[in-house]
């Protein structure tokens, strides 16, 4: 532990704010769930930023052994071999909470945010360049729904066989949530947690300032559209440019509605600014399900967002620095 505090603490960064109170700056980056990672983390001493940063690493490291659907030996993976087969299983409270989250939002969106979707990965092959056939969609979609699935008093019961859950839509937003908390319950009170753009903050920077994030242009990397001002809260991203497919000028993202097991259509990238980064994220995602009634479905909502069409127009409640709508 002291070699990691020494590797960090060489990456920190000192700023002198109020009365000569120095406070370090330190940024400490890993990968994890597929994504570049980092805790930014501002506190009166190098060693300290170090200890907490490492520990809001321990707790993504802990969120990902859990519910990786790669790892046999996660307790996902302990799920879905019930799931396979019908069966019923009892499950702790931290993963009950999961689910019984992922059920309202099923709820919320009329089906569309699901986390048995997963299974529709058997016919999307998106590095082979070309769609599914329709009957293998059609053969997996009778086993995807998390209506058939039951919660109730820690035991989880699938009532068909052949299921699976899939946390991908909502496990890093959840772990950087905790990350956070994880860094807050340390004595952290300036900083954030960045998984992969999935961002929590901690609390605002020493000296008062809010931190503020960049959100990029789905159809070009280098370019950002906005800039978010946050001092609190959390900020995730859905968009149509990680997995895709593109023929005929169309492209078929990895965002699949569960109700079709075809990909959503109508815009590129949602971003959601609210008090969770769970909360966030699973917004942005049904957004993006919901097509070009996305915007209009957050506003209704009364929820801080930005929105971009695939047809490269900005809408949403933040300032925007290019490509406003109409």
């Amino acid at each position: 532990m002291l070699r990691g505090c020494d590797r960090l603490a060489a990456a920190a960064g000192i700023f002198g704010f109020g009365k000569g109170r120095a406070v370090t700056l330190l940024i400490h980056r890993f990968q994890a769930m597929a994504s570049d990672c980092a805790v930014h983390v501002q506190a009166e001493s190098a060693g300290v930023s170090a200890m907490i940063a490492v520990a809001a690493e321990a707790e993504v490291r802990r969120i990902e052994a859990r519910y990786s659907r790669y790892r046999p030996d996660s307790e996902l993976t302990r799920i879905n071999l019930v799931a396979a087969v019908g069966g019923t299983t009892d499950i702790d409270a931290e993963t009950a909470g999961l689910i019984a989250y992922a059920k309202a939002c099923f709820q919320s969106s009329a089906g569309a945010f699901d986390i048995t979707s997963g299974l529709l990965r058997q016919a999307w092959d998106f590095s082979a360049g070309r769609l599914p056939e329709q009957r293998a969609i059609d053969a997996l979609l009778p086993r995807v729904g998390l209506d058939k699935v039951t919660l109730s008093d820690g035991l989880l019961s699938f009532a068909q066989a052949g299921m699976e859950l899939d946390f991908g839509g909502l496990g890093k937003e959840y772990a950087a949530d905790r990350a956070a908390e994880v860094c807050g319950e340390l004595g952290a009170c300036h900083g954030f947690v960045d998984l992969g753009g999935d961002i929590r903050v901690i609390g605002a920077q020493a000296d008062g300032q809010p931190w503020r994030v960049g959100i990029r242009d789905p159809r070009d990397g280098a370019a950002v559209v906005a800039e978010v001002a946050l001092s609190g809260g959390a900020l995730a991203t859905s968009g149509d440019y990680e997995r895709f497919i593109e023929l005929d000028g169309r492209r078929y993202c990895h965002i699949l509605d569960p109700r079709t097991g075809w990909p959503a259509q109508g815009l590129s990238s949602v971003t959601v600014i609210c008090d969770r980064c769970l909360v966030a994220g699973s917004l942005a995602t049904s957004a993006m399900l919901r097509g070009r009634e996305g915007g209009p479905w957050l506003e209704g909502l009364g929820v801080r967002h930005i929105v971009i069409d695939d047809g490269g127009r900005c809408s949403g409640t933040e300032p925007l620095r290019i490509r406003p709508e109409g």
